[in-house]
């Protein structure tokens, strides 16, 4: 009966999995009829199994059977696709109409998660339990900011306003020094009436992107917004009480506490992971180590630490329980062994945050135990399908999250690879004991190790060269010294434990930042093509295929075309252009067949955040860019420079053209990694038929001391023999009019950037006649605070013909001008559509 219920198992995961690569939702009363027949299929099937092995008589395979089978697999597939839909109605019911978005809703609920605090205030998950604003309709859970009061208020240049502030910490982009936070005694399990401003969940969607609304959608979170300064906010309670409450206070006790141990450690970030799975404090820096090492794993409570800390509790149970002859005689020692270490590692994980990894684990340990309670263990196979499937019922958008197909990914990899083909030989003495279990651990890593490869590189476009190496060391250092040590810290109140845990951490870490620094630490690709990813997985399951099966060296030639096969490439004389999504400021992408430029570097968010690492680099990566010939920064403004640094950091880049000051940081970081060159109007150059032409600034624009920033914005023409591109960063109504004086010939242009995001100071009706666009792309954020593009600006464009793509609305905009092929251009939100978009923005 195994083979059939895998079979069932597999095909309702994969039907939860299809159903998360839906453009739309099936219709609710379809899902609901489609889930009843299924289960009614599913039901009748079992039963009939059931049967056939009380009576053999009647088994066999037949073709009925095969076609009963078959049958009932896509009804369990049916089963899982119509079950995901209809949670997917439900929640993506629970919404913020449009009409309520910007505007000041008063409400109580409950803080409902562990606070990030910071020095520019506090983020944290908010359940709502009460609407006090007559009529308004919000979503049960909210994502609230809560900023720390400011000396100045924002300049026009600054990246986005509290609403753009994304779920992972980013905060307003501004130059202000932020006060301390006025929202640093809100705690986890407090109620709060709040006045908030909120809006609907929306992302930055750009090609092999994170994104950011299917977070959103999978923690439950249905509104994105910040708390307004007002007397009305006020604690209504200081503890509610409910089991999540206590969950959550209590890692924000132990935080606290390992904070109060640690002042200024550079490490207590990454011990606070490994302790509760808060891993906000973590720098970048440090997570660029754990990349390039591949122990990102280890950072996270992972199903490692999980089954070890599981493992630990049972036995100690197990030795306890064995003098008792009052029990044993009434109940197995081994059976209150399992329940005691399933019990002590369902606490480890509600403690951990309860992530994929650490809930997967959780679920394995408690169908094993149930299996052993029952005495029906089932296989290894079977418990791993089972928990499986339990995480999708419980968590149905699981599978858009990388650490879904890593972790059960791993863990498969080592079931398929080991069952049946290892045997355990009897050991002679302790050192074959030693010998063994060293053999099988670096057999076990090298499965691991080589088995995720085609999914390390299609969701991340890299691997770790020395993982094996570092993983070596830091899986035995983490599991069984800093782990431990660390949550024997939490009973016992020993804050030295902590402190010996981090010395230990600290040495490790030096381990591991030497392996990073090496130039070949890493092996970077471009994003592999989908048939690529599958021809993988099949050469992955042939290498560790049984010994019987020939030539299984050879499925490593199956990995080569993820790394052989490069992205489309553009035409000989044509130009790939890409306006990336990110959010209210300005990145563009430029390729011609053998070269590559980008056009600004969008905002910095904050001092540890930008852009430029956050956005462009990762899109460099995926398109296989591994060297950028020019950068091109067109004005100081943060919007547009923010992020230029991280991307001299992430990639060499051959020349950088600006028109900043000589004294301005990012020229001087520009001479250390590039050739850097002031813009200046007639500059010209030719990349593969492609020629570009700097319009502006004059030489003479430069002495103007009052000349503003956004009017020393570099225009740029990119020109082939099939049409042209105009790139005009901030320019005003100043720059325009000067360039219908000096170059009016050269403005008209098939593809215009729009100036300035849309602004009222910009797209003068002489200019947008001048250029006469078929396309003008507006980069803008989602609903930003200067409200751009404005209507009249957009009539103008729409008056002369041209198609208006906004990044707001549809994300990255594609355009691509070649020979023998019409404009075309592509919009990143339909290309990928996905039902949790907002169609309200379409």
């Amino acid at each position: 009966m195994n083979h059939p219920i895998a079979a069932l198992l597999v095909a309702f995961a994969a039907g939860v999995a299809v159903l998360q690569t839906c453009p739309r939702l099936p219709p609710l009363a379809f899902a609901l009829l489609a889930t009843a027949a299924c289960l009614t299929a599913m039901t009748l099937f079992v039963h009939r199994r059931v049967c056939e092995r009380s009576a053999p008589a009647f088994g066999g395979t037949t073709p009925l059977t095969i076609a009963a089978a078959t049958a009932s697999a896509v009804a369990a597939g049916l089963l899982g696709f119509s079950y995901a839909a209809v949670r997917a109605q439900v929640r993506l019911g629970d919404a913020l109409p449009p009409a309520w978005e910007a505007r000041d809703i008063v409400v109580t609920g409950i803080v409902d998660d562990l606070p990030q605090q910071s020095p520019s205030g506090a983020r944290f998950a908010f359940a709502v339990t009460r609407v006090e604003t007559a009529g308004a309709i919000v979503p049960r859970r909210l994502s609230l900011a809560w900023f720390a009061p400011r000396v100045h208020s924002p300049q026009p240049g600054d990246a986005a306003d509290p609403a753009d502030v994304r779920i992972d910490g980013v905060a307003r982009g501004s130059v202000d020094r932020p006060q301390p936070p006025v929202a640093s005694f809100v705690h986890a399990g407090e109620c709060w009436s709040l006045v908030v401003r909120l809006r609907r969940p929306h992302g930055n969607v750009n090609p092999d992107g994170f994104d950011l609304e299917a977070w959103l959608l999978e923690h439950g979170l249905r509104a994105t917004g910040y708390v307004r300064e007002s007397p009305a906010n006020a604690q209504r309670c200081a503890f509610a009480g409910r089991f999540a409450d206590h969950v959550q206070r209590t890692r924000e006790a132990i935080r606290s506490r390992i904070a109060q141990a640690l002042p200024n450690a550079p490490y207590a970030g990454v011990l606070t992971a490994l302790t509760i799975g808060d891993q906000r404090a973590i720098p970048e820096t440090q997570w660029n180590v754990f990349n390039r090492t591949g122990v990102t794993h280890l950072v996270s409570i992972s199903g490692l630490h999980v089954t070890v800390f599981a493992m630990l509790a049972a036995a100690c149970t197990l030795v306890c329980v064995r003098r008792s002859t009052l029990v044993t005689t009434r109940v197995p020692a081994r059976k209150i062994a399992a329940a005691a270490g399933v019990a002590f590692a369902f606490g480890y994980v509600q403690l951990a945050g309860a992530e994929v990894p650490a809930v997967r684990t959780l679920l394995m340990l408690v169908v094993a135990a149930a299996g052993l309670w029952l005495g029906r263990p089932g296989t290894a196979s079977l418990v791993w399908l089972w928990s499986l499937v339990v995480v999708l019922v419980w968590d149905p958008w699981a599978t858009l999250a990388p650490g879904f197909w890593l972790s059960f990914g791993a863990v498969g990899l080592l079931l398929y690879a080991g069952s049946g083909r290892l045997t355990m030989r009897r050991a002679q003495s302790f050192r074959h004991r030693v010998v063994h279990a060293l053999r099988e651990s670096a057999h076990a890593q090298g499965v691991v190790t080589l088995g995720l490869v085609p999914g390390t590189l299609a969701l991340f476009q890299q691997v770790s060269l020395v993982s094996a190496l570092a993983n070596a060391l830091a899986i035995p250092i983490v599991t069984l010294l800093i782990v431990p040590i660390a949550l024997t810290a939490i009973p016992l109140g020993l804050d030295a434990a902590w402190r010996i845990a981090h010395a230990i951490l600290a040495v490790l870490m030096r381990y591991l930042e030497w392996l990073a620094a090496s130039p070949a630490a890493v092996w970077i690709t471009h994003a592999p093509r989908g048939f690529a990813v599958v021809a993988a997985v099949a050469g992955v399951a042939w290498m560790f295929a049984p010994r019987g099966i020939p030539g299984r060296a050879f499925g490593i030639a199956w990995l080569l075309p993820m790394a052989l096969i490069p992205p489309p490439i553009v035409p000989w004389g044509g130009v790939r252009v890409v306006v990336l999504d990110v959010g209210q400021g300005l990145a563009v992408f430029v390729a011609t067949a053998r070269h590559a430029l980008v056009y600004d570097a969008g905002p910095r968010f904050n001092d540890a955040i930008d852009a430029g690492a956050r956005i462009v680099a990762p899109f460099l990566r995926a398109a296989g860019i591994t060297h950028l010939d020019a950068l091109v920064v067109s004005h100081a403004d943060n919007d547009h420079s923010g992020g230029a640094g991280s991307i001299l950091r992430a990639l060499p880049v051959g020349w950088v053209l600006s028109s900043l000051a000589a004294d301005h940081p990012l020229i001087a970081q520009a001479r250390g990694a590039a050739q850097a060159i002031r813009c200046l109007a007639g500059t010209r150059w030719v990349w593969d038929d492609v020629t570009f032409t700097v319009l502006h600034p004059a030489p003479s624009d430069y002495d103007e001391p009052a000349r503003k920033s956004n009017d020393l914005s570099c225009v740029v023409r990119v020109e082939t023999a099939h049409g042209s591109v105009l790139l005009t960063g901030d320019i005003e109504a100043l720059t325009e009019a000067q360039l219908l004086q000096r170059t009016p010939e050269a403005l008209h242009s098939q593809v215009l950037v729009v100036p300035h995001h849309g602004s009222r100071t910009s797209s003068t009706p002489a200019f947008v006649d001048a250029v006469a666009p078929a396309v003008a792309i507006i980069a803008a954020g989602y609903r930003n605070r200067f409200g751009h593009p404005r209507s009249d600006v957009l009539a103008r464009y729409r008056q002369a013909g041209a198609a208006r793509p906004r990044t707001d609305l549809g994300g990255a905009i594609s355009v691509q001008l070649a020979p023998h092929t019409p404009l075309t251009v592509e919009a990143e939100r339909i290309r990928r559509r996905r039902y949790w978009y907002d169609a309200s923005t379409e």
